[in-house]
Order: structure tokens, then C-alpha cells, then sequence
């Protein structure tokens, strides 16, 4: 309705042309209007224009309105303060929207407003040094449903998963599981403090026994030997690291490399599984150490020294980022000669702009504000613009059981997964509570309520206003009854209780809901309108019999009824949500 309205607006501004300065951009926009008394939607095209135009805005906003072309859709058209334009809709045009909703069907609310635009989205992207646990679940939920969103505008939308298989989390993984190996064939130490301690560990170990058998085994007191203290008396980082030297060396390259292998093979292929499971699916799982295979990595440092954007110092290769926006200057080679993470970074950027995509959204953790500048400076340095690449923040999410906060933490093993998470509430409760709130705000996640099957659960109150439009339609059957579309189309004349044309305007503003949920990457919007849908279904639902003896009235409650169903359908899909017949 939003689109048609603008249409005639358009059509108005355009005959005014000759009245208007020629280098003025006539732009017809119009919003829906705070207070229903007002209208449907307004404009403040006159305002906008009077300034250019030299012209008093209300005189304007005359102008404008005597220009409209007439349409049935239109009840009234009113000027208001110093030149809004206000629009009351026709019932006409609610009735249509209906009609729209049914004709389109799964369709409905899609655009093509983002045609021509591509994004490559990548999210979740946790190491692979363990199970996904439940704040990975909101960054999983999260982006998945903003995906959906750019999808539904017309947007050619990638999604990407950045596999962290290379660097020093990777090895303490390995050697953690070649610890588990060893217990597991009668060695006995203390496990190190800074080790992976979760019993998922212990499944990959046993695979590697049965895989090498004694081959692997070495005698704990040639692992432990002049190893400098683990902590509390020493530094934990210089024990482990220590660990897993002492492992390189006796195990030799193609051995550590097999170990390795199989506990980064391991966790990837659970972390994989369990996203499925979720129903978040990914275009490509991209390897960093992929980076250097296409030699990525070495274009961007060989990049960065030609073009002055890199300095020695100390023996390490600096990024001059500070020149370019970030806080700091950033090394890019160690003086070991090792790149780090900044490099893979800024290549891995480099290459999503290689790959054609206009648009790089990244959703990270919260803890990743720093991350912004300094790859967007990276990307400056390469020649790409910076504002390829946007970023988007998610916050923590805290679990609750019986009002206590579960703590979690990877290394220690003591976490909620979100495999465990999903067996307790569900994948529906799951993906909605996930994106209740924005992403920038903290979400406490309430395990009672999510189960609970009450009005206060979003997912249940919303999920049953279709689950109810299905009974309807088999209590319909039952009767005797038949109903098409098009006979119901035609009895939506029919229809004039406030009850249904709260429902009717309802409908009519989900296109809209979608356009500014995917132009903000704002996804609870989508559930905040899907409950006050669902709302106005139940208070309906409550107060009027649909199944009455008058064809007409009954053909047009039908519809009325089959379009909300429809609606929420399409709006639970792009959150990740089923729409169940039953309940």
C-alpha cells in the first residue's frame, strides 16, 4: 500500500515540474503516521521542497494535492501544520492488500528493493576447538534471519562461515587431544591448565586410538621433561605452548599434522551438524589457512610495502593503520617472520571484494569493536572502499535455569551447548528468543519461558494464531463447508467490524516491516510486528464466529483468516521459525 501510494504522489510531483526549479530532486516519499487520526501515511514532500522552490510549503502541499490523480484507494487526502499531506486509505484498499496476500502467497512482502546489490554475509565463524555453545546460537540466529531479510529485498546474498583452522588455539587443540590419546593408554599427568578440558575431547582421542593405536604413544616423563611450570606456580600460556613444541618435536611433522587433522576434522563436522540441525546453512566453510594457498596473505604485505603503507621496526612489519583511521599502528609480520591474524584479515576482505561482493557484512561478537577500523583500513590500503564493509556487533547472550546464570567457558568445558539447548526448548523457541532483542543489547535468555505454553511465550502466542487458522479450516471440512479464494476475496466487502480492520491493516503494513527490518539488520522487527499480528488475530478470533450460516460473511472471515496465516508463515520463515498446523 506504501508502494502505491508514493506511486500517486510521484505522478503529482511530476506535473509540477514546470512550476519547480529544474535541479530539484522530487522525491515522493511518504511514512505511515504516528497517530492513526491522522491518516494511514503523510508526506513531507512540500516541506522538503519549499526551500528550493522558494514557495510557501502549505501552498505547496495545495499544489500537490489538486494534482493527485483520483484513486479508489483513497478515502481522503488532508493538509495538516505547516504542509503535511495526509493520507486515509480506503476500505477498498485494505480488502486489495487481502486479495494481494493471497494471490502471492509465500511471495508476499518479497521486494526486489535490493536487486543488483550483492552481500556475502558471514557470521557464526567460531574456532573449531569445540562445541558450539549458547551465545554461538545468538550469533547463528542472528545472521541467518539478516540473510533471510536481505534475501527477501532482492539481494544477492552469500553465506559465509570463516573456519579459524590455522594459528595457536588449533594447536593446543591437538595437543589436548594427544593428552586424552595418552591417558587413554595408560599415561598418568596433570593435564595442563590452559589445555581443552571438555569431555567433548575425549571422543577424539578414543577415535585416535583406534585409528593409530600405540603408534602415537609417548612416555609422559619424555613430554614433561624441563617444561617450565604450569600454572599457579608458572605462566599457563608458556606451559601449553611449551606442550605442544614438545609434541611437534616427537611426533614429527606428518604425525602432529594427522592429529591435528582429525581434532579440527572432528569439531568442524559437529559444529556443522549442529548448525544444520538449526537450520542455518552456510554457501561455503572458507579455510583460513586457504588465505595462503592463494596467496592471499602475500599480495596484501606485498601490497602494503609498495604502496607506503608499511614500516619496519624492531624487526616485525607494521601496518600504518593509524593513517587511515585506526586507533594504532598494527603489526602485520612478527619478527619471527610469522603473519598474524591482522594479515589473514585483511586478506581474507581482500578477497571477498575480489569475489565480486559490493557489500561485506560481518557479525561478531561484541567484543570485536576494534575490528572495524582497522580492517576497513586495510581495505582502504588495498584500494577498495572502506564502506564495503559493515559490521554488525552481538551482544552476549545469558542463559537462565531456575533463575540462576549458567557460566560458560570453552577451555574448561563447563558450557551449555547449543545442541543441549535446542533439546530442552526446541529450535523454534530457540531461533525467536534469539533475536527478540537487537543485536546490541544484552539478551537474558529465560529457559521457562521459551518451554512454557502460554501467552507471555512469543513463539507459542504466535504459532497458535496459525495453528488456529488451520483448525478453522478443518472444522470448515467437517461441516460441509467449501471455500476458494476467490469466493472469499469477493466476501471481504463484507467484512466491517473494528475487530477486522484492525486485522486488514495489520496485513497491509508487513512489506513494509521487512524493508526496515533488512535495512537495519534488524530482525526483532519481524517478531515484534508477527505478535501484534497475532494479537489482533486471537482478539478477533475471540469475539466473532468465522464458521456462520451467511456464505459471503463466512467466505470473507475465511480470507481475512487464510491471509493472516499466510503472513505469519512468511514471517516465522525468515526468522528460522516452523509454522505448525496443530498444536
Amino acid at each position: 500500500m506504501k508502494t502505491q501510494i508514493e506511486g500517486l504522489l510521484a505522478v503529482a510531483l511530476e506535473a509540477l515540474r514546470d512550476q519547480l526549479p529544474q535541479d530539484v530532486a522530487l522525491e515522493a516519499r511518504v511514512e505511515r503516521t504516528r497517530d492513526p487520526r491522522h491518516g494511514d501515511f503523510a508526506t513531507n514532500a512540500a516541506l522538503a521542497l519549499a526551500k528550493p522552490a522558494r514557495r510557501n510549503p502549505r501552498e505547496l502541499a495545495e499544489l500537490i494535492v489538486a494534482s493527485l490523480p483520483a484513486s479508489e484507494l483513497v478515502q481522503e487526502v488532508s493538509i495538516a501544520g505547516p504542509g503535511f499531506i495526509n493520507f486515509r486509505l480506503s476500505k477498498l484498499a485494505f480488502e486489495q492488500e487481502v486479495r494481494n496476500v493471497l494471490e502471492r502467497g509465500a511471495d508476499y512482502g518479497r521486494s526486489d528493493s535490493g536487486a543488483g546489490r550483492s552481500v556475502i554475509v558471514e557470521f557464526v565463524s567460531a574456532n573449531p576447538t569445540g562445541p558450539l555453545h549458547v551465545g554461538h546460537g545468538r550469533h547463528a540466529a542472528y545472521g541467518a534471519s539478516v540473510a533471510n531479510l536481505l534475501a527477501a529485498t532482492g539481494h544477492e546474498v552469500h553465506r559465509e562461515y570463516y573456519v579459524n583452522d590455522a594459528g595457536r588455539q588449533m594447536d593446543i587443540l591437538a595437543a589436548s587431544v594427544w593428552l586424552r590419546y595418552l591417558e587413554a593408554l595408560g599415561e598418568s599427568f596433570a593435564f595442563p591448565a590452559n589445555g581443552y578440558r571438555g569431555g567433548y575431547i575425549q571422543p577424539i582421542a578414543d577415535k585416535l586410538v583406534a585409528q593409530e593405536h600405540h603408534r602415537l604413544r609417548r612416555p609422559a616423563a619424555e613430554i614433561f621433561a624441563d617444561l617450565p611450570p604450569d600454572a599457579p606456580e608458572g605462566d599457563k600460556d608458556d606451559y601449553i605452548d611449551a606442550v605442544v613444541a614438545r609434541m611437534r618435536e616427537l611426533l614429527g611433522a606428518d604425525d602432529y599434522r594427522k592429529v591435528h587433522e582429525l581434532g579440527l576434522g572432528e569439531i568442524l563436522a559437529d559444529i556443522g551438524n549442529d548448525l544444520e540441525e538449526f537450520g542455518v546453512t552456510f554457501d561455503r566453510w572458507f579455510s583460513e589457512r586457504s588465505l595462503t594457498d592463494l596467496g592471499l596473505v602475500t599480495e596484501c604485505i606485498d601490497r602494503l610495502k609498495s604502496d607506503g603503507h608499511a614500516y619496519e621496526q624492531n624487526g616485525a612489519l607494521w601496518f600504518r593503520a593509524s593513517a587511515l583511521g585506526d586507533e594504532k599502528d598494527r603489526v602485520v609480520v612478527r619478527d619471527n617472520g610469522q603473519t598474524t591474524y591482522i594479515a589473514s584479515d585483511i586478506a581474507y576482505h581482500l578477497g571477498k571484494r575480489q569475489r565480486g561482493y559490493d557489500l561485506l557484512l560481518d557479525i561478531l561478537g561484541a567484543d570485536h569493536h576494534g575490528y572495524v577500523a582497522r580492517v576497513r583500513a586495510g581495505l582502504e590500503a588495498m584500494g577498495e572502499p572502506g564502506d564495503s564493509l559493515e559490521v554488525r556487533l552481538v551482544q552476549f547472550a545469558v542463559l537462565y535455569r531456575g533463575g540462576e546464570k549458567v557460566q560458560m567457558s570453552t577451555r574448561s568445558g563447563e558450557f551449555v551447548t547449543l545442541r543441549e539447548l535446542r533439546g530442552e526448548v526446541g529450535n523454534d523457541a530457540a531461533r525467536l528468543f534469539y533475536v527478540l532483542r537487537s543485536n546490541d543489547q544484552h539478551l537474558d535468555f529465560d529457559l521457562e519461558l521459551a518451554k512454557s505454553r502460554s501467552n507471555e511465550n512469543p513463539v507459542y502466542y504466535i504459532q497458535y494464531a496459525h495453528a488456529r487458522v488451520r483448525s478453522v479450516f478443518r472444522q470448515l471440512t467437517e461441516k460441509g463447508f467449501a471455500w476458494t479464494p476467490a469466493e472469499g476475496g469477493a466476501g471481504l466487502a463484507l467484512l466491517d467490524s473494528a475487530h477486522e480492520r484492525a486485522v486488514m491493516a495489520t496485513l497491509g503494513r508487513f512489506p513494509e516491516v521487512i524493508e526496515l527490518a533488512a535495512a537495519n539488520r534488524a530482525p526483532q522487527n519481524i517478531v515484534h510486528y508477527l505478535r501484534e499480528l497475532a494479537q489482533e488475530f486471537h482478539t478477533w478470533y475471540n469475539a466473532e464466529t468465522f464458521l456462520v450460516d451467511d456464505a459471503g460473511r463466512r467466505g470473507g472471515r475465511l480470507a481475512l483468516a487464510e491471509a493472516t496465516r499466510q503472513v505469519i508463515a512468511n514471517g516465522l520463515a525468515l526468522v528460522g521459525v516452523s509454522a505448525p498446523d496443530s498444536m
